[in-house]
């Protein structure tokens, strides 16, 4: 009965970030309150806060989906990710993160910006273009920064190895993006995607 439970909380959770999305794919951000979204998935505002304790958490769910990501990696690709001074560690960090990309890109993750479905477009659009999501993000590229160099095993040389790593990927991201948005198909950029990819963790190898 608890994994049927957890199965219908789960349901729910999905539900009203679905419903919250598509008000604010249709009005803006700033336009659709706490109970329009209610409203909308037929529940009332103590159930929604139940599941979510802002309204920007109701559009960030899916991007807060894969906090802590770059450091479950390396983690599990890493045989020894708490060397912080044996360079290896970086290296195989590099190497995993460069992988999980390049994989990301065949799956048309949207996380790699090469995902063309109009709604996907849609919704980093709302994400990019509306400041109190944006600046929520900005603090999820910052934990997910932590949670590298923590990873990796901290110190000096770890946080700026995670920095550039982090920074990487969100480089590769909107250049995938912005490059959908202006009218190439995700299947016409995928070669130039992957060779972007490899060429700017490639970058990170030879330092």
């Amino acid at each position: 009965m608890a994994g049927l439970r957890d199965r219908k909380k789960q349901q729910t959770h999905d539900a009203l970030s679905q419903a919250a999305i598509e008000l604010f794919l249709e009005h803006g951000f700033d336009e659709v309150s706490v109970a329009d979204i209610a409203a909308a998935a037929d529940v009332s505002k103590p159930t929604l806060f139940k599941y979510f304790a802002t309204k920007q958490d109701l559009a960030l769910h899916r991007i807060a989906d894969h906090a802590g990501e770059a450091a479950r990696v390396v983690t599990a690709a890493t045989t020894n990710p708490a060397a912080t001074t044996n360079p290896v560690a970086i290296i195989d960090a590099v190497q995993a993160l460069r992988d999980h990309f390049v994989d990301g890109l065949k799956r048309r993750d949207p996380v790699t910006g090469l995902n063309d479905n109009p709604a996907v477009l849609a919704y980093y659009r709302l994400i990019l273009h509306t400041p109190a999501l944006a600046t929520r993000v900005h603090e999820f590229v910052a934990a997910d920064q932590a949670a590298l160099a923590e990873a990796l095993g901290g110190g000096l040389t770890n946080e700026l190895a995670a920095a550039d790593l982090i920074s990487t990927q969100q480089v590769l991201s909107r250049r995938n993006w912005v490059a959908l948005t202006g009218g190439i198909t995700a299947d016409a950029l995928y070669r130039t995607a992957v060779a972007e990819a490899k060429q700017a963790y490639g970058r990170l190898l030879r330092r």
